[in-house]
C-alpha cells in the first residue's frame, strides 16, 4: 500500500481553485455591495430619517397639544372668572332695583297716607264747620224764639234746656 496522493487524491488542494473561489467571492460582494447594499443602506438611511421625522412630529404635536391645553385652561379660568364677574354685577343691579321698588313704594305710601291725613283733617274741617252752622242755626231759632216771647225764668230755663236737647240729638 502505498501512502501518496493517490489515496489523498479527494483531500488535494487545488491552489487555483481556491485563488478563482476567493476571486468570485470578491466580485459577488462588489457587484452585490454596488448593486444591493448601496440601494438597502440608502433604504434604510430614508427609513431611518422617516422614523426620525415621524419622532419629531410627534414632539412637534405633544408641544402643541401641551400649548394649546395651557390656552384651554387659561380661557376657562378667564371665562368662569368672567361669568362670575357677571353674575355678581347681575345681583348687585338686582339688590338697587329691588332698594328702588322699595324706596318708590315707601314714598306712595306716604303719599297715600299724607292724603288720607289731609282728607280726614278735611273732613274734620268740614264736619266742624257743619256742626258750627247747626248750632248758629239752633242760636238763630232761640234767638227768634226769644225775640218772639218775653222771657220768664222759667221759659229761659225751658229755651236752654230745649237748646241743649236739640245739641244733644245733632251729635
Amino acid at each position: 500500500m502505498k501512502i501518496g496522493p493517490m489515496y489523498f487524491d479527494f483531500f488535494s488542494i487545488d491552489w487555483t481553485t481556491i485563488a478563482g473561489t476567493i476571486l468570485n467571492t470578491l466580485i459577488l460582494f462588489l457587484v452585490i455591495k454596488h448593486f444591493l447594499f448601496d440601494r438597502v443602506n440608502a433604504i434604510l438611511e430614508s427609513r431611518k430619517t422617516e422614523v426620525a421625522k415621524t419622532y419629531e412630529d410627534a414632539d412637534k404635536a405633544y408641544a402643541n397639544a401641551k400649548q394649546l391645553e395651557t390656552e384651554y385652561t387659561d380661557k376657562l379660568s378667564a371665562a368662569k372668572e368672567e361669568s362670575a364677574e357677571i353674575v355678581k354685577n347681575a345681583t348687585k343691579r338686582a339688590q338697587l332695583r329691588s332698594e328702588e321698588i322699595i324706596s318708590e313704594a315707601k314714598d306712595e305710601a306716604k303719599g297715600i297716607l299724607g292724603k288720607a291725613e289731609a282728607d280726614i283733617e278735611k273732613e274734620k274741617k268740614r264736619a266742624v264747620n257743619q256742626i258750627k252752622d247747626e248750632i248758629s242755626d239752633i242760636a238763630m231759632s232761640i234767638a227768634s224764639s226769644v225775640v218772639s216771647k218775653e222771657l220768664d225764668a222759667k221759659t229761659h230755663e225751658q229755651l236752654i234746656e230745649s237748646f241743649i236737647d236739640d245739641l244733644g240729638d245733632t251729635e
